[in-house]
C-alpha cells in the first residue's frame, strides 16, 4: 500500500461499501466484460450503476443478462463527466468506484481498495495499479519506472501530472460536495476533479498491484493527443483559479502549463511534418532555441531543423506501423 503518513495517527477503520459506476455511450459490444468484472469480485460491490448516456447502439440488448444486478440510469448525451455525476448521485455507497466500459476489474480489485481503506480511513482517494493491455495482449503496468504513484508531496505533485490511475474510488460525500467531476470538460475530467480535492485536504492511497486491465484502442480519447494536450493546459489554467493555492504551488502550476505548452508545440510541429505543410525547418529551429525541452526531445528537434524531409518520412512510416495511446505508450500496429 502506498500512502501519504497520515497528518496523525489513525485507528483502522470498518470496511466501506462501493458502489460501481459505468458511464455508458456506444459500446454495446464491451459493456458485458465490465459488468462481468464487478460480477466476479470477491468483495461485492454495493451496488452498480450503469448510465446510459444518450447511446444509439443496442446497449438494451447488451444489458438484459444483468438488468437483475444493476441501477439503469437514462439521459440525453452529455459527456462522459456529466454521466458520471448522474450515477455518482443514484449512489448510495461510502465510495463511489468509477469504471469504464471498455476495461475491467481483475476479481480482487474492490477487496484490496476494501483493505486499504480500513487501514487507512483517513484517504479519501484509492487506486491499483493496472495492466495496459493493446491488441489483446498485456503490454506493461499503469505505474512503473516513468510514472510512479505520488507519496511524498501530492499537493505539488497533483500540479504537475495526474498520478492517480483512473479506475479509482472517491468518497461519495465529498465527490458530491465538491460539485462532482466538472461537465465542461471533455478530456481531463478526472485529473481535474484530484486536483480540487487534494488542494482541499484529500490524500489518496494506492495497491501497489495490477489488479484491473485498462484497454487501450486506437479510437479511445488516450490516443488522441493533441485534444489530451489542449485538457491538459484547460485543466491547470483552470486551477489557477483555484483559492487553496499557495504561492509556491502557484508557481509550481505555472512551470506546468509552460511544459505542457511546449509538449503541444511540439506535437503541432509533428503533425506539419506529417501533413507535409511548409516552413517547419524555422519551427523546429526555434523550438531548439527554447528552454524547457529534455536532451531527447531536443535531439529530435535538431534532426528535424536540420533534415526536416527526412524527419516527415521517418514520422509517417511511424504513423503507418504505430500508433500512441495512454502514458505515452507507442502501440504497433496488427
Amino acid at each position: 500500500m502506498l500512502a501519504p503518513p497520515p497528518a496523525q495517527p489513525v485507528e483502522p477503520g470498518r470496511a466501506p461499501t462501493f458502489s460501481v459506476i459505468v458511464a455508458a455511450y456506444q459500446v454495446a459490444d464491451v459493456i458485458a466484460n465490465a459488468l462481468d468484472s464487478i460480477r466476479s469480485q470477491t468483495y461485492p460491490a454495493l451496488e452498480v450503476i450503469v448510465c446510459d448516456d444518450g447511446s444509439t447502439d443496442d446497449i438494451e440488448t447488451a444489458l438484459v443478462p444483468y438488468r437483475d444486478e444493476i441501477t439503469l440510469i437514462r439521459k440525453e448525451n452529455g459527456g462522459e463527466a456529466s454521466a458520471k455525476n448522474a450515477a455518482a448521485r443514484a449512489a448510495s455507497g461510502d465510495f463511489v468506484a468509477i469504471l469504464d466500459a471498455d476495461d475491467v476489474y481483475r476479481p480482487d480489485f474492490l477487496a484490496a481498495l476494501s483493505d486499504l481503506a480500513q487501514a487507512r480511513p483517513d484517504l479519501d482517494i484509492l487506486t491499483t495499479n493496472a495492466v495496459l493491455v493493446a491488441n489483446g495482449a498485456e503490454v506493461r503496468h499503469a505505474y512503473h519506472r516513468h510514472w510512479r504513484f505520488e507519496v511524498d508531496d501530492q499537493r505539488r505533485a497533483i500540479l504537475q501530472r495526474n498520478f492517480v490511475f483512473g479506475l479509482a474510488a472517491v468518497r461519495r460525500s465529498l465527490l458530491l460536495e465538491h460539485g462532482g467531476f466538472d461537465e465542461s470538460i471533455l478530456w481531463t475530467t478526472d485529473w481535474d476533479l484530484w486536483l480540487r480535492l487534494i488542494l482541499a485536504g484529500s490524500a489518496a492511497g494506492c495497491v501497489d498491484e495490477p489488479l484491473a486491465e485498462y484497454r487501450l484502442s486506437e479510437t479511445s480519447l488516450t490516443a488522441r493527443r493533441r485534444e489530451l494536450l489542449l485538457g491538459k493546459i484547460g485543466t491547470l489554467e483552470k486551477a489557477r483559479r483555484n483559492k487553496l493555492l499557495s504561492a509556491e504551488e502557484a508557481a509550481t502550476l505555472e512551470k506546468s502549463i509552460a511544459t505542457y505548452r511546449r509538449e503541444l508545440a511540439f506535437q503541432d510541429l509533428t503533425d506539419a511534418l506529417v501533413s507535409g505543410q511548409t516552413g517547419n525547418r524555422t519551427r523546429a529551429a526555434s523550438l531548439l532555441l527554447a528552454r524547457g525541452f529534455d536532451r531527447r526531445r531536443r535531439l529530435e528537434l535538431a534532426s528535424m531543423a536540420l533534415a526536416p524531409g527526412l524527419a516527415a518520412r521517418v514520422l509517417r512510416r511511424r504513423a503507418r506501423t504505430s500508433w500512441v495511446g495512454g502514458g505515452g505508450l507507442r502501440v504497433e500496429r496488427r
